[in-house]
């Protein structure tokens, strides 16, 4: 075997284990965080509203938010309930309004408090949605990663045997 073909031979195969290894490692890791993205979410008890939801979201009545697309979902929720209780403003625009007023408008304080609660709560849920699709990348790459260094490894192999 020429001394070009031995070390393709090698990088090959040394590519291909370190693929084979990191892989799994990936991919286990993808999914521990997706049940400690799980946990949290059965953690806060959030349960869509077993009426009310809008036809797009109805299959979600009454269910528990258990996952990142239900996270996103409820998010919707909670970011139409805060548009409909402050007349489809902003926390930005209510401040505005607030300061403009002199600071001291009551009713403008509480849409302020209501429309900051609001976002930050669907801020939070739009965060483990986006922690979710984020293990499934990771899932993924780790598994093709696998793939990719079992092939790695097989051409290593077929080339070593290769006369």
């Amino acid at each position: 075997m020429s001394v070009v073909r031995t070390i393709a031979v090698a990088l090959l195969g040394a590519a291909g284990a370190a693929m084979m290894a990191a892989g799994p490692i990936m991919a286990a890791r993808g999914i521990k965080a997706r049940a400690e993205i799980q946990a949290e979410l059965r953690g806060q008890s959030i349960s869509f509203p077993d009426k009310g939801l809008p036809d797009d979201l109805a299959a979600h009545q009454g269910r528990a938010v258990l996952t990142g697309s239900q996270a996103r979902d409820f998010a919707q929720v909670i970011g139409n309930n805060v548009l409909m209780t402050t007349g489809g403003r902003t926390y930005g625009e209510i401040s505005a309004e607030l300061y403009a007023a002199g600071g001291d408008e009551e009713k403008l304080e509480g849409l302020r408090q209501t429309a900051f609660t609001g976002q930050m709560l669907r801020a939070s849920l739009l965060n483990a949605y986006q922690a979710w699709q984020l293990t499934t990348l990771v899932i993924g790459l780790g598994a093709l990663l696998t793939l990719t260094g079992a092939a790695l490894l097989s051409a290593s192999t077929t080339l070593a045997l290769a006369t």
